[in-house]
């Protein structure tokens, strides 16, 4: 199992970063006003409202710079991303975890961020957290979820039941979880932050792709064998998918049934992991265990 980070207490510092794409000021003000209602102080970073006119928040050399800095800074207990997109890969190998090896603290962020999620659980063996980012405190759907990223800071364990699903496959697994961002996952494949996966609990999540684009990159992580030796798998949102006028032909539970028939751990549908609305926070690193049966019971062990 990873290290776990120490827990937040009131006082605390959280530092407020844009590694990827941009985000204007005015959109981590909630954040900001949120997270010091919860008795935290707030560093925000120069990347958020970058004078950058490109689709980055700032050029390569500050994005790195800045979460640098911040992954340095002793005073920082906790990095929460502002928002994903795309740009963290472009980065990742010109960052220094030594610091943060010796005195951990917790990454929060999801989607792109998942490639700083694999780098550190394969590299660093630190838990991080896998969750909604400063963007999402503007958003009254995703309140609730919002406030489970502060318990789980304050020290709350990870534990989630919910309803069943008829595609689901039963079974009950134990083993250290992670996961992300499907379209992430197979970027990452070959390079030295990919997850390792055997004996794992791998959770997945994608947004806007067509449905073929979907079964390719499933068959990729199938061929290169990173679904034939997990303890389980958890499907979450797969949303605003995409199909051509000539309809592709099967359901993404259908593609993952049929590339897992031949494997005998459970598998799970419906998972309240996404970019929609419902994005409960996932301690990536943390031994869980996992029950499929009439309904879906994940607990941190």
């Amino acid at each position: 199992m990873n290290r776990i980070p120490p827990y937040l207490k009131k006082g605390d510092t959280i530092g407020i970063t844009c590694p990827a794409g941009y985000l204007e000021t005015k959109k981590v003000e909630n954040c900001i006003k949120t997270l010091q209602l919860w008795g935290f102080e707030v560093m925000v970073g120069k990347t958020v409202g970058s004078k950058s006119k490109n689709y980055f928040s700032g050029t390569d050399e500050e994005r790195r710079d800045e979460l640098q800095a911040m992954l340095d800074d002793a005073s920082i207990k906790a990095i929460l991303c502002g928002r994903g997109g795309y740009g963290v890969s472009r980065i990742i190998d010109e960052l220094d975890f030594k610091k943060i090896k010796k005195n951990p603290k917790w990454i929060i962020g999801f989607s792109d961020i998942t490639v700083l999620h694999a780098h550190i659980n394969r590299n660093v063996g630190i838990a991080s957290l896998h969750a909604s980012m400063a963007n999402a405190f503007n958003d009254p759907l995703q309140s609730d979820y919002v406030d489970m990223i502060h318990q789980v800071l304050k020290g709350e364990a990870i534990k989630y039941k919910v309803e069943g699903n008829k595609y689901n496959k039963k079974g009950k697994a134990v083993g250290e979880l992670i996961g992300g961002n499907l379209s992430l996952l197979v970027h990452l494949l070959g390079t030295n932050s990919a997850y390792t996966t055997k004996g794992k609990i791998l959770f997945l999540e994608d947004l806007g792709e067509y449905l073929y684009h979907i079964d390719r990159m499933l068959l990729q992580l199938e061929r290169a064998g990173v679904l034939k030796n997990l303890a389980g798998l958890i499907i979450g949102g797969f949303t605003d998918l995409k199909d051509n006028p000539r309809v592709f032909g099967e359901t993404v539970e259908q593609m993952i049934l049929r590339l897992t028939a031949a494997y005998t751990y459970p598998v799970c549908f419906g998972f309240p992991v996404s970019h929609g609305a419902e994005n409960v926070p996932l301690k990536i690193g943390v031994t869980v265990s996992l029950e499929v049966g009439k309904k879906i019971l994940l607990k941190e062990l």
